[in-house]
């Protein structure tokens, strides 16, 4: 059975875990090592048993762990090559450790399937990520500024999505970052506000999703409740509901249970 889990969900730092089981990968490390391998034993793993750690973007909250992170686990880390450039620029010692791809590109990580799509983020070469075990497929589409043609097509295809719902523009507008920073996130190479998370939780409901999980949420721009509110409307116009979809808005800082895929 494939779970998932999240152990950090905001723009303080991201990380979660997906397994079935027996092979068990890590999604991102933007939170210490210390809380990783909290998080995990808290699901019944130790930082040994990870298989992999895929990375989806060099920015601190999406990889703050991994100094520490190697110097504890032999997971090998993936990602796309011009993050896995940023980061061994960034960072000694790591250069052996990176399998390196081109988003659209799928590889195994022993009986899992991950597949690799492209984002849209102020970065090297972002991605998200799916994973899958052949019969059930989980998605991450977080950090992007629009959604992607082919991240469209992969949340099409989820049973679980974890997506981005980071900011709700009246806040944005209202709070206290400078205009600069406000036009950065709302940018096309920034991140999704509410109703475009919205909108996609909608287009994978419709095509089969039985879950959504609301990740990056902004502690300064956004809610739980406004995100989700923007979800339950978004998929009321499908004529959806929290029957057909159910709705978890992801804690910024604590980790969650394990989720069925």
């Amino acid at each position: 059975m494939l779970r998932v889990a999240t152990l950090a969900s905001g723009s303080s730092g991201n990380c979660a875990v997906v397994s079935d089981g027996r092979v068990h990968i890590l999604i991102d490390a933007g939170i210490s090592t210390r809380r990783i391998a909290q998080g995990l034993r808290g699901l019944g793993l130790e930082l040994r048993h990870l298989a992999g750690v895929l990375i989806t973007h060099e920015h601190t909250d999406h990889v703050a762990a991994l100094p520490v992170l190697c110097r504890q686990t032999d997971a090998p880390l993936y990602t796309a090559e011009g993050t896995a450039l940023e980061l061994c620029g960034r960072w000694n010692g790591l250069t052996e450790r990176f399998r390196v791809f081109q988003p659209g590109q799928r590889f195994a990580i022993q009986d899992l399937e991950a597949g690799t799509f492209p984002t849209s983020h102020d970065c090297a070469c972002p991605c998200g990520f799916s994973v899958t075990d052949g019969r059930r497929k989980l998605v991450l589409c977080t950090d992007t500024g629009v959604v992607t043609p082919q991240a469209r097509e992969e949340a099409g295809e989820a049973h679980t999505l974890i997506g981005e719902f980071n900011y709700d523009p009246e806040m944005l507008r209202a709070g206290p970052y400078p205009f600069h920073l406000q036009n950065r996130i709302r940018g096309e190479r920034g991140h999704l506000s509410n109703e475009m998370g919205g909108e996609l939780a909608a287009w994978a409901g419709q095509r089969g999703a039985r879950r959504v999980i609301l990740a990056h949420l902004s502690q300064e721009n956004n809610r739980p409740g406004l995100a989700l509110a923007a979800a339950r409307q978004a998929l009321g116009g499908l004529g959806l509901g929290e029957r057909d979809v159910e709705l978890i808005a992801a804690p910024r800082g604590e980790a969650t249970g394990w989720f069925e895929v």
